[in-house]
Formats: structure tokens, C-alpha cells, sequence
């Protein structure tokens, strides 16, 4: 490389993040309790890929009614339109209809994956996030609301979370009827008031007050437009948003009907309640609306305490799958937050996942003889022991220990010259050094002691690791 190369700063796109072994780990873990509780409800897994047809997305997009805003979209080499998937319902959409005639009826499946949202990114919010969901798509009754609720709740306690969320339920149709006394009639005007509503528990009634008239401005500057209602209208929507009980109608009527089945099966209100300011964003929701949300207190940017508020939500979309048949679908889901929920349960000590242990490290003594400690790393692997043989350049025994360190490795394989000709080879529990180490302070007493450090028969390495990571844990 010459002087006048410029080198290229090693920059992560904002919205992103990078994920580290130990990050992996906990996640990995979390999921796994969740696809036990989705299983057990008898969801079977499907996978989409990251791209749809921009058309299969559709106008439903966050916070946006304009087809191609809020996503990354390409052109294929035909010039159609694709776009990185927003969330995992469009998608599955798709799929239910394309595969319409093969399919059970109601179907029932989860997925997991990363999502794309084209915003600008903040404290918290991301550009690229995975999301876990599941769906019910042919089954048009509140029984199946219901029990994506129950699912909702029992997922939470499986995660340890007992006592710290809660499952809040609404109904659009609810919301429909008071919007209509409020004299709500276009689309675009009824989306932005339902958007209004569902800021209620972030920007508190002034600020939904606001979004509901002219707009509000935040504290960056930023602008958005607001409903335009007059403060007449405004406040029919506020008193709603603030419990006062709305006229009966069809969501009314399924509200208490899904009441019932939380009745019947014991999930009392501390697990699952009925709240008239959940709106859930999203334009495609036509019923029952839920989300869950945690209530234990932590501090925002301004050290405030604050609720941590949602980790999911969904809600019955029926007319999502009829976009692609003529035929009405009926369907409900909802979706996870992977890694909102992993930060809460990090928070409250629930995350369940350490750093994960490295491989047995067999340090390289002398270079003329790797083909003997390649041999040593084949037969432990061959147990089944996550093994690697040290593959970098110095021959510096402490540095090789550092690196294994670094690996958070359990265990080094020693073989100098003369252990090879006894025919032995030392073993240097890590774990044990590590914590002998904080009892010795000089280092000639510590170059003496050798803790964690034990010499076997050449014969005996893989009986001897197994053992030492048996006792290890």
C-alpha cells in the first residue's frame, strides 16, 4: 500500500448493530423458550426470504400510507420493484395465498428473522431487527385472539417475567365507532388519529392532544403533522383514550367474549386486561388489537424513571391475505421484539445466557511438529470436545495463553520437546488459574505455583479434558 492510499475508516451504518458471541448466546436461549411455548400450542415453523415484491408489501407500512417510503427497495433485472421485508406478516400473507390449496385450514406458524425499516434511527431504534412472530390464518372468531393472548402471556412467564408485563387488549372496531362519533371520515384522517392514540403511553395526553390537532414538534426540532381535528373531536377521542366507556358495537361484543376465555382458562387481569388506549400502528389491523408491555420502571436518556413499556404486539388483520384472493381470510398474529425483549430480560436478570465457553486451545510449541498437535485436535473433536489448534504466527508461550484467554478457552494442551519424549503433555486449566490468581500477588511465587496446571499421559487426553470440563461445569 502506498502513502497516498487512503485508508477506509471502519464505520457501522447507523441503525445497525454488530452481535458478539455472548449477545448470540442469550438470544439464542430466550428463543429457545419461546419456540417451546409456540410449539406447545401446536405453531410449526415457516421461513420467508428477506425480499418480497414491493406490491406484496403493499400501502401498510409504519408510520407512512406512501407504497415505497419506510423500506430498502431495488430493482430486479426484470425492473420490478423489491424491497427488504418491513415486518413478517406481509410475507407470510404471500405465502398463505400462494400455497392456498396445499395448506391447512386454519394455519398456524411461527417465524423468526430480521426486519428493515428505512427511518431515521434513534436511542433504541433500529434500521435492522429481528422480530419472532406467530399467526393463525383461517380462523375468524375471537377464540383465536384469545389465545394469542394466553400464548402472549405464557411466553412472558416462561421467560421469568412473572408479575413484571402485562397483555393489554382492544378492538379496532371499538375504535372505529369512536371515531365515527367524532366525525372521522377519511382514511388518511382516521390513520393519523389511530397513530395519535398509540403515542399515548410515549408522548402522555398533551402530546396525543397535539397530534390530534396541528401536530407536535419534538425536542430535535422535527415536525410531524397531526389530525387536524377540532378541539371538539379531539376531545371525543381523548375521553375514549381515558376510559370513559365507548357505545356498544360488533368490538364490544368480542372484547367481552374474549373476556370470557381469559375467565374460563384463569388469566386474571394482572396477566391480561382490556385497555382502550392499545392501537397498534399499523393500518391493516381490523379487530381485536393486543400488545404486551412491561411494567417494571427503568431510566430513559434523562436518568427519568420510566415504564419500559412494549416488547410485542399484534392484532386480527383480515383483509391482509384477501389482497391476494377474492375470497375473505381471516386472520390473527402477533410479533416479538427480539431485541427489545432480550435488553428487558437483561435488565431484570432473566437473560439466562453467559459468555459462551471457548474451544480447548492445543498451543503450537514447536512449528516442525503441527502435524502431532493437529492429531491432538482431531481426536478431540472426534469426542465431541470444541477444540482448535493455535494458528497464529508467534511462537511466545505467554502470548499463545493470552490468546486462549481472549477465546475464553476452559483449557490449553502443552507439548514442549520434552514432554514429548516422556511421552506426556501438561494440562493448564484456565478456569482454575484464573481464580488461583487472585490469591497470589508475586509473580515469581505465581511462575513456581503453576496453578490449574497438571501433567497426564499422552494416551489419556481425551479422557483428561473430558473430565476437567466435566468438573469445570
Amino acid at each position: 500500500m502506498t502513502e497516498k492510499t487512503k485508508l477506509i475508516t471502519p464505520r457501522l451504518p447507523r441503525g445497525f448493530e454488530d452481535r458478539t458471541p455472548g449477545e448470540i448466546a442469550a438470544v439464542g436461549a430466550m428463543i429457545s423458550k419461546i419456540k417451546a411455548v409456540y410449539e406447545k400450542y401446536g405453531f410449526d415453523p415457516v421461513e420467508t426470504p428477506l425480499f418480497e415484491y414491493t406490491e406484496t408489501l403493499g400501502k401498510f407500512l409504519p408510520d407512512t400510507d406512501r407504497p415505497n417510503a419506510g423500506v430498502f427497495s431495488l430493482q430486479d433485472d426484470d425492473e420490478q420493484w423489491m424491497s427488504l421485508r418491513y415486518d413478517l406478516t406481509a410475507p407470510l400473507a404471500r405465502f398463505f395465498a400462494e400455497k392456498f390449496e396445499t395448506l391447512p385450514k386454519p394455519y398456524r406458524s411461527y417465524r423468526q428473522g430480521y426486519v428493515f425499516r428505512n427511518e431515521k434511527p434513534g436511542p433504541g431504534r433500529f434500521r435492522q431487527f429481528m422480530q419472532f412472530d406467530a399467526d393463525t390464518v383461517g380462523a375468524p372468531g375471537p377464540e383465536a385472539d384469545a389465545e394469542m393472548c394466553m400464548m402472549m402471556a405464557d411466553v412472558m412467564d416462561a421467560l421469568g417475567l412473572q408479575g413484571k408485563y402485562v397483555v393489554r387488549v382492544n378492538n379496532r372496531k371499538v375504535l372505529d365507532g369512536v371515531l365515527e362519533a367524532a366525525g372521522v371520515t377519511s382514511d388518511e384522517q382516521k390513520l393519523t388519529v389511530l397513530r395519535a392514540v398509540d403515542k399515548l403511553d410515549k408522548f402522555g395526553p398533551e402530546g396525543v392532544k397535539l397530534l390530534l390537532g396541528a401536530g407536535r414538534k419534538d425536542e430535535s426540532g422535527d415536525f410531524t403533522k397531526g389530525a387536524g381535528l377540532s378541539d371538539a373531536q379531539a376531545a371525543v377521542v381523548l375521553d375514549y383514550v381515558s376510559g370513559k366507556p365507548p357505545a356498544d358495537n360488533e368490538g364490544v361484543a368480542e372484547l367481552n367474549a374474549m373476556q370470557a376465555l381469559f375467565d374460563a382458562a384463569g388469566y386474571g387481569a394482572e396477566k391480561i386486561k382490556i385497555d382502550p388506549s392499545v392501537v397498534r400502528g399499523l393500518e391493516y389491523y381490523t379487530g381485536p388489537v393486543f400488545e404486551i408491555e412491561l411494567t417494571f420502571k427503568v431510566q430513559n436518556e434523562k436518568g427519568q424513571d420510566v415504564v419500559f413499556g412494549s416488547v410485542g404486539g399484534g392484532g386480527r388483520y383480515d383483509g391482509l391475505v384477501s389482497r391476494f384472493r377474492r375470497e375473505p381470510v381471516p386472520a390473527t398474529g402477533f410479533s416479538i421484539g427480539v431485541s427489545r425483549l432480550a435488553n428487558a430480560l437483561k435488565l431484570t436478570g432473566n437473560l439466562g445466557a453467559t459468555e459462551p465457553a471457548g474451544p480447548v486451545v492445543v498451543l503450537v510449541m514447536d512449528k516442525d511438529q503441527t502435524a502431532r498437535y493437529q492429531a491432538m485436535v482431531s481426536e478431540l473433536r472426534q469426542a465431541g470436545i470444541r477444540a482448535e489448534m493455535f494458528l497464529g504466527s508467534t511462537k511466545n508461550f505467554g502470548k499463545q495463553v493470552a490468546y486462549a484467554d481472549k477465546r475464553n478457552s476452559p483449557v490449553v494442551i502443552i507439548e514442549g520437546s520434552q514432554e514429548r519424549e516422556q511421552g506426556i503433555l501438561q494440562i493448564k486449566d484456565l478456569i482454575a488459574g484464573k481464580e488461583a490468581a487472585q490469591a497470589i500477588s508475586d509473580n515469581a511465587e505465581w511462575k513456581a505455583a503453576r496453578p490449574g496446571q497438571f501433567e497426564i499421559r499422552r494416551e489419556e487426553l481425551v479422557s483428561a479434558v473430558k473430565k476437567l470440563l466435566s468438573e469445570q461445569g
